[in-house]
């Protein structure tokens, strides 16, 4: 891309000393300008026994424009919900994205729900950036026998309005990364380099749900199916 230009301004969030909730780390934020213009962070902070929530923080910037620092607001989301505790006790609310979603005039959050069936996509909305309500789990529908619904799935995002499907609809979309059995790089990582990639199973992909109409209450969001890969391993 011509005339793109990237230049490494340094550390602008890191633990804060004597915070117990940063303790193990500030890290994977989501970046979003809110109501206001300015530009704001959703970082995972994660306090003694990788408990982790979801922060609010007002990025700083000097006379020159530069980002330098931040101002902590607050908790977004932090484990509540039975979906978001392991079995012994410990939570995590991770790795949010957030997205303005022009047909729904409002944020949607997709963040890593750390329950003990694994990390699953969940949902949350919000009008203001500073209010999150749940919403759940994603709903995914299986695909030529590839059980979507109870494998590891991460790494979520949306597109901000709705594209259109490879079936023709227009609908709203979600990347997605799937982590089915033996396709983890610690598992891939001891096998031969020669092995067989299962192109279905160690992809990224794509799935469709039909947009919420405007100014109705989000109590969940529909079955994402119309599934698609989007990005398939070539190299060893």
């Amino acid at each position: 891309m011509s005339g793109l230009k990237l230049q490494r301004m340094g550390v602008i969030m890191e633990p804060e000393p004597g915070n117990p909730m940063e303790v193990e780390g500030t890290l994977n934020p989501a970046a979003v300008r809110g109501p206001d213009g300015k530009l704001y962070l959703f970082p995972r902070i994660v306090s003694k026994g990788n408990y982790s929530r979801i922060g609010i923080a007002r990025v700083l910037f000097n006379d020159a424009g530069d980002p330098y620092g931040v101002e902590r607001l607050g908790i977004a989301l932090e484990p509540v919900a039975e979906y978001e505790f392991r079995a012994d006790g410990s939570g995590g609310c991770e790795d949010p994205r957030v997205t303005y979603m022009e047909p729904l005039k409002r944020y949607l959050m997709t963040y890593t729900a750390h329950s003990s069936n694994g990390p699953r996509i969940a949902f949350a909305v919000s009008e203001d950036l500073f209010h999150w309500k749940r919403l759940g789990l994603a709903k995914i529908e299986s695909f030529i026998g590839i059980d979507f619904a109870h494998v590891d799935d991460k790494d979520a995002c949306l597109f901000p309005i709705e594209i259109t499907s490879h079936s023709g609809k227009m609908q709203m979309a979600m990347i997605h990364r799937p982590l089915f059995p033996n396709t983890r790089p610690e598992e891939t990582v001891k096998k031969a380099d020669s092995r067989k990639i299962d192109i279905y199973h160690e992809s990224m992909w794509i799935s469709y749900c039909p947009m919420p109409e405007e100014g109705k209450d989000l109590h969940e969001l529909g079955l994402f199916n119309s599934h698609h890969r989007l990005a398939t391993p070539v190299s060893p």
